[in-house]
C-alpha cells in the first residue's frame, strides 16, 4: 500500500502537465481564426500533437479522466473539421480502449467479489481483455452454469458472456480526476470555445456513486432486459450475476457503432440512427429510464438487425416518463405559437418570472434546431451541428444573445445532456431517418404537427 501516494502524485503530475504543454503549443501556433466558433486555434500538426498527448494521459489514468474524454467524443461532429479532425482518432479510442489491469489483479478481483472459486463459474476465461472503460474493463468468457442472484432462474448453460471488473481504487481515482480535470479548462476552450467543463464535471461527480456499484447497474439492465424482451428493433443482454466489483451479462456480438460511423455504409448508419432514436426517446416510457451514457462504445448493431446496448452504469430514473411539457413546447413551436411556448418556458423554469423577453426570437431561436422534426425524413450530418454550434456559440449572432437570457433548470440537466449528446452520435452516423414519427409515437405531450 506503500506506492499510493507516489502514484496518486503521478496522475495529478500528468494530469497538471496537459494544459502547460498545450499552453506550450499553442504560444508557437497560434494565428489562425475560424468564424462563429475559435477565436483562435492552432495548426493541424500541434493539434494532432496535443490529441496524441490527451489520449494517451487521459487513457493511462483511466477514472475520471477518461470517463470525462469520452462524453465529450461524442460531440465532436459540431467542431470545425480542421479543429476536429485531429482529435476524432484520438477521442474515439477512449470510447473502447485503455490499457489493461495486470492478469493477477484481474483475478484477485474476481476471487474476492465472486469466490475463491470463481473459475467454476466458467468453462472459459479470456485473460485479455476485449474493451476497456472509464471504472473497468470487459473479459469474454463462457458461462457454465446457471443465472444467480436476484431476478434469475433456470437458463441454458454454457453460453458466451461479458465480464465487467472495476478497476481496484477506481472511486478515488475518479474523484481525484475529476478534481485536477478542472485545470483543463483553458485547453478544452480552445478545442470547443464557450464550453464550460464545470456543469459537466459536477454531474460527473454526482453519479460516481451509482456508476461505481454494479449491482445497482444489474438491477437496471435487468429493467431495461424487462422493458424491450423479444423486441424486434433493441436488445438488452441479461444479467448473470453481478457483484459490487463484478458484472457478468450474455454477450453481445454485432458491429461496434464506432467502426460503422468510421467504415459503415449509408444503409448500416441510417438504420443504426433510427434505432438510437427509437431507444433514446421510448425508452423512458417503456422503462422508466434513460440510457445516459450515449457515446458509441456502448452499442453494437447486431447481425439480425437490431441494436445491441451494453452498458447500463449511467441512467436517469424517469418513473412517470419523459415530461410531457417536453412534448408540448416541441409542439407548439413546430406550430409557431411563440407566445405559448415562452409560457410554456417559463412555467417550466427555462425563463425567470419576471424577465423580459421576445417571443418570436424565442421561436427563431429555438425553430432552427427542431429542423429535424419539421419534416418528413430528416439526415443528420456534421455541417447541420457546426452551424447549430455556430450560430449558438457566436457571440455576435442573436442566438448567443438571447440564450444567455435562458436557464437550464436542474431537473432537466441530464436529460439536455442526453440528448445532445445523442445528436452528437447521429451527426457522426450522418444518419437519415423518420425522426418525426418516432417522436409522434413516444414523446408525451407531442402530437402530429398541423
Amino acid at each position: 500500500m506503500t506506492d499510493i501516494p507516489r502514484r496518486a502524485v503521478s496522475r495529478t503530475a500528468k494530469l497538471a502537465a496537459l494544459p502547460l504543454g498545450f499552453a506550450g503549443r499553442t504560444v508557437l501556433g497560434m494565428g489562425k481564426r475560424v468564424t462563429g466558433l475559435a477565436q483562435e486555434v492552432i495548426s493541424a500538426e500541434i493539434q494532432q500533437r496535443t490529441a496524441e498527448q490527451l489520449f494517451s494521459v487521459l487513457g493511462q489514468l483511466k477514472g475520471g479522466a477518461m470517463k470525462f474524454g469520452q462524453a465529450l467524443s461524442v460531440f465532436e461532429a459540431a467542431l470545425p473539421e480542421e479543429i476536429a479532425a485531429p482529435y476524432r482518432q484520438a477521442l474515439t479510442k477512449l470510447q473502447e480502449a485503455a490499457p489493461p489491469l495486470p492478469v493477477a489483479t484481474v483475478h484477485r478481483v474476481l476471487a474476492e467479489q465472486l469466490g475463491p472459486d470463481w473459475r467454476t463459474h466458467f468453462v472459459e476465461f479470456d485473460d485479455i481483455p476485449a474493451a476497456a472503460a472509464s471504472i473497468g474493463q470487459v473479459h469474454r468468457a463462457v458461462w457454465k452454469g446457471p443465472a444467480i442472484g436476484p431476478g434469475a432462474g433456470r437458463r441454458r448453460a454454457a453460453r458466451p458472456v461479458a465480464v465487467k471488473v472495476q478497476y481496484p481504487g477506481a472511486g478515488d481515482a475518479l474523484l481525484a480526476d475529476l478534481k485536477q480535470l478542472s485545470r483543463l479548462g483553458t485547453m478544452f476552450r480552445a478545442i470547443q470555445p464557450g464550453l464550460d467543463i464545470k456543469p459537466l464535471l459536477a454531474e460527473l461527480r454526482a453519479r460516481i456513486t451509482e456508476e461505481l456499484d454494479y449491482e445497482l447497474e444489474a438491477r437496471s439492465q435487468r429493467e431495461f432486459a424487462a422493458g424491450y424482451q423479444n423486441d424486434p428493433e433493441i436488445f438488452v443482454p441479461e444479467v448473470l450475476t453481478a457483484a459490487p466489483k463484478v458484472l457478468v451479462t450474455g454477450w453481445v456480438e454485432g458491429t461496434p457503432l464506432a467502426e460503422i460511423i468510421r467504415d459503415g455504409t449509408e444503409e448500416q448508419r441510417d438504420a443504426a440512427g433510427r434505432l438510437m432514436a427509437t431507444l433514446h426517446l421510448s425508452a423512458p416510457m417503456r422503462t422508466g429510464l434513460l440510457h445516459a451514457d450515449p457515446h458509441p462504445g456502448n452499442f453494437r448493431l447486431l447481425p439480425d438487425g437490431r441494436l445491441g446496448v451494453i452498458d447500463f452504469g449511467a441512467v436517469a430514473r424517469l418513473p412517470g416518463g419523459t415530461p410531457e411539457p417536453i412534448g408540448r413546447l416541441i409542439r407548439l413551436a413546430l406550430n409557431g405559437d411563440a407566445e405559448a411556448v415562452v409560457a410554456g418556458l417559463r412555467a417550466e423554469g427555462f425563463v425567470k418570472p419576471d424577465d423580459p423577453i421576445d417571443a418570436e426570437a424565442v421561436l427563431d431561436y429555438v425553430l432552427p434546431m427542431l429542423e429535424p422534426l419539421s419534416v418528413d425524413e430528416f439526415r443528420f450530418t456534421r455541417a447541420w451541428l457546426r452551424r447549430e454550434a455556430a450560430r449558438i456559440a457566436n457571440p455576435r449572432s442573436p442566438a448567443y444573445q438571447l440564450g444567455r437570457q435562458l436557464n437550464l433548470p436542474p431537473s432537466y440537466l441530464l436529460i439536455h445532456r442526453v440528448t445532445l449528446g445523442s445528436i452528437g452520435v447521429l451527426c457522426q452516423l450522418e444518419a437519415a431517418a423518420p425522426y418525426r414519427s418516432i417522436i409522434e409515437r413516444w414523446l408525451p405531450g407531442f402530437a402530429p404537427v398541423v
